[in-house]
C-alpha cells in the first residue's frame, strides 16, 4: 500500500503534503523528529488526512495534485473526512 498524507500543526496553520509506503512509520518519524526538515522545524506532525491506494504511480500523481492545489482546496479536501482536524493517528495506539 501507498499513502498520501497530509499533516498539520498544532495550531494548523503549515500543512505538509508528502507519500509513503509505511504511514505508522512514517508518522512515528515525523512526531519524534527524525525527519530532518520542514517538518521539524514547524513542529509538523498531526496527521489530518491521508488515502491509500496499491498502485505507486497513482500514488505519487495524487501528492503532486494535492501539492498543487491552493491552501482553500487542501482545507476543503481535509475537512470533507475530518472536519474537526483531529489527529487521525491518535486512535492507533
Amino acid at each position: 500500500m501507498y499513502y498520501v498524507y497530509i499533516l498539520t500543526n498544532w495550531s494548523n496553520k503549515v500543512l505538509y503534503t508528502g507519500i509513503t509506503n509505511n504511514l505508522e512509520k512514517r508518522l512515528y518519524e515525523h512526531k519524534n523528529k527524525l525527519v530532518k526538515g520542514f517538518t521539524e522545524k514547524y513542529n509538523v506532525h498531526k496527521l489530518v488526512y491521508f488515502d491509500s491506494t496499491t498502485d505507486v504511480k497513482a500514488a505519487i500523481a495524487r501528492e503532486k495534485q494535492i501539492k498543487s492545489w491552493t491552501r482553500r482546496k487542501k482545507n476543503a479536501l481535509i475537512e470533507s473526512v475530518n472536519p474537526q482536524w483531529v489527529d487521525l493517528s491518535d486512535t492507533w495506539r
